[in-house]
């Protein structure tokens, strides 16, 4: 039986309880949520062939340093990068490295700035030069699924209701949801309960509060949902080696509905379709 509890009282660590913030606590989130969007905003004219996701890597740490902001990632469980770069068949945790991007890859950017010990957490798809179709309708379907989620997270509905929004609109478009990782409370903790499951049964699951601040960040294949973790112990690839593709936002249950923290400053949500405003 889950329970909730006010966060201003909660321990800084993982109880098993959803914590319940306050408008100022948004406040807070809003804040670290507009620094990682603002950086995500910042990737789209670097991302192109030739270009290393170290590169990429590099120029998200001189952001952070830049802000006064740390990333989350650096040295999380002996993790040695400032973002995650995931390309093409690989799902997601990526690690950055000297390969240089192709012509007609496709790769998600994590991020995630602790800004006045605040996790603003999200992820972007970036496509490498010109895409083929295939690769063009697994990004759309992956950021409409995530917009699906977004519409269901209001108060009243539960988690289940999220995950029924996603998969039924994946599996409806003839692509596959992930089931091995989720989505999860965020907010003082980079990774918090609850989890949020990119599947599911309407009215299943915990009920949504007023308060609650989670992320929504559904990874989809073009393939079968089936995912394996390389011996690096991070990262993660299809099976089938089909397409990945995945978008991230942090979101806070408001008395009527859902506040995005994470929005691009300039209008990027999708970068290469998207013109910014």
């Amino acid at each position: 039986m889950v329970t909730y509890i006010d966060a201003a009282t909660a321990p800084l660590k993982n109880t098993g309880q959803v914590r319940l913030y306050s408008p100022e606590d948004f406040k807070a989130m809003h804040k670290a949520g507009q620094v990682t969007a603002e950086c995500l905003d910042g990737l789209a004219d670097l991302v192109k062939p030739g270009v290393t996701t170290q590169e990429l890597d590099d120029f998200v740490y001189r952001f952070g340093r830049d802000k006064g902001v740390l990333p989350a990632t650096l040295y999380y469980r002996g993790y040695t990068k400032a973002s995650c770069t995931s390309i093409n068949h690989v799902v997601c945790h990526g690690i950055p490295n000297d390969k240089p991007l192709r012509e007609g890859d496709i790769v998600n950017i994590d991020v995630t700035f602790v800004v006045d010990g605040w996790y603003g957490d999200s992820s972007r798809m970036y496509p490498v030069g010109e895409l083929k179709r295939s690769a063009e309708r697994l990004i759309e379907v992956t950021y409409e699924s995530l917009l699906l989620g977004i519409e269901a997270a209001r108060p009243g509905n539960t988690t289940g209701d999220i995950g029924y929004a996603i998969q039924t609109f994946v599996e409806k478009e003839r692509c596959s949801v992930v089931r091995d990782f989720c989505g999860h409370g965020v907010g003082r903790l980079f990774h918090d309960t609850p989890n949020i499951l990119h599947y599911g049964r309407k009215g299943e699951g915990i009920e949504l509060k007023p308060g609650m601040i989670f992320t929504i960040e559904p990874m989809v294949n073009l393939g079968k949902p089936q995912v394996k973790v390389l011996s690096d112990g991070w990262t993660a690839v299809t099976r089938d080696r089909s397409l990945s593709a995945q978008f991230e936002h942090a979101v806070g249950i408001t008395d009527t509905g859902c506040e995005i923290f994470t929005l691009s400053p300039k209008g990027l949500h999708r970068p290469g379709f998207d013109k910014a405003s």
